[in-house]
């Protein structure tokens, strides 16, 4: 394998053999799709799919320090996780540019994990090394040897109960356990997800993964299972208007203006990048928005929103919403164009579309959690 050549997880094999569409993504080839995104989508909104996300960095710390080091690597509290629970943060810059949106988790037996973006891996663990200094403790990545499989939708907890042991029905969303499944491997099992639905996230060692993907395919195929790729991961988060890097996330957007100041917790003390951020919540000079078009033509990253003649902001993201059968956007605008109901336009190729400014987010199952 040649340095560029892009990564492949321990399911690569059942991909090529089961008709996924493989591209390179975040360094890794990945399923973009097996039959068509929409049908894909609707499975996970109305049934179960199964997602593939061994692509996504897991880290593990341990060592007297280690909560110190998350601590002061990251924006969220840390200390404030109870045990088994998990939490939405980010990772920033000096310059309070972010890094990478994370997971943090704190296990039943108090160690920590983190989970990554893939194409962020290597500034994330680069980062944490940065921030060691004068502390005892030491991360894993434990990437490439672990398998993680994430199982979505309504019928999700039950598709996962006929292969694992363990009490998953009383697993509080953003909280992590352990099981095993039928056979006796032992797995660590999370409840969060990147779908606006219910879900499970398995990880195990990765020469077990096609054994376990197989036995939830089987107990899934009443339910009319799906496996899923890259393509429907992306619409079903849409829906749900979490953020993705690269688009409603990266070092030059404020995370003020993209909605998640909720996960800077400035008066915990200090952490990496927590003077700028200061600054960047005093101004952050934009927000983002929803934006229904009136037509069914897509607005994509990039695209130029106007308010009575003038640009205001740029589209994020954008994309046809399968299970609200229209098309919408998300966008960062300045402030006094982010009201809801505001009408503003996307130019399309060219074209002036009519949008209109909507809440997000644009789905939200019924009965959905928060994030701690």
């Amino acid at each position: 394998m040649t340095a560029d050549a892009p990564l492949k997880t321990s399911l690569h094999a059942w991909h090529q053999a089961h008709g996924g569409r493989l591209v390179e993504f975040g360094g890794w080839s990945m399923p973009v799709l097996y039959t068509n995104i929409t049908d894909e989508h609707r499975a996970v909104r109305n049934r179960v799919g199964l997602f593939d996300i061994g692509h996504m960095g897991r880290l593990r710390f341990e060592g007297p320090d280690m909560l110190a080091w998350v601590e002061r690597a990251t924006t969220n509290h840390v200390a404030k996780l109870a045990e088994g629970q998990i939490h939405y943060s980010l990772m920033v810059d000096d310059a309070g540019g972010t890094l990478d949106d994370i997971l943090v988790y704190r296990t039943p037996g108090g160690g920590l994990g983190v989970v990554c973006n893939a194409s962020n891996r290597a500034v994330v663990v680069q980062r944490f090394e940065e921030l060691r200094s004068g502390l005892e403790a030491r991360l894993h990545d434990e990437t490439l040897g672990t398998a993680m499989i994430a199982v979505q939708g309504p019928l999700a907890l039950a598709t996962v109960l006929k292969v694992v042991d363990g009490p998953l029905a009383a697993l509080k969303y953003y909280h992590i356990g352990m099981g095993k499944t039928k056979s006796g491997l032992r797995m660590a099992v999370t409840r969060t997800g990147y779908t606006g639905e219910d879900g499970f996230e398995l990880i195990f060692p990765a020469d077990r993964a096609t054994e376990v993907w197989e036995a939830l395919m089987a107990a899934g195929a009443e339910h009319g299972i799906l496996p899923c790729g890259l393509g429907a991961r992306d619409t079903l988060r849409f829906e749900a208007a979490m953020p993705l890097y690269g688009h409603e996330l990266s070092r030059e957007i404020n995370p003020y203006a993209a909605g998640l100041g909720w996960a800077i917790k400035l008066k915990k003390g200090e952490f990496a990048g927590r003077e700028a951020l200061e600054q960047s919540k005093v101004n952050p000079g934009g927000a983002r928005i929803g934006l229904a078009l009136a037509g069914k033509r897509i607005a994509r990253q990039g695209a130029i929103v106007r308010k009575e003649g003038r640009d205001v902001g740029v589209v994020t993201s954008g994309t046809y919403a399968p299970t609200l059968d229209a098309s919408l956007a998300m966008a960062l605008v300045e402030p006094e164009a982010a009201g809801v109901g505001a009408h503003l336009v996307v130019d399309v190729r060219g074209v002036e579309e009519p949008a209109e400014v909507v809440p997000l987010p644009f789905y939200k199952r019924a009965g959905g959690g928060k994030p701690a």
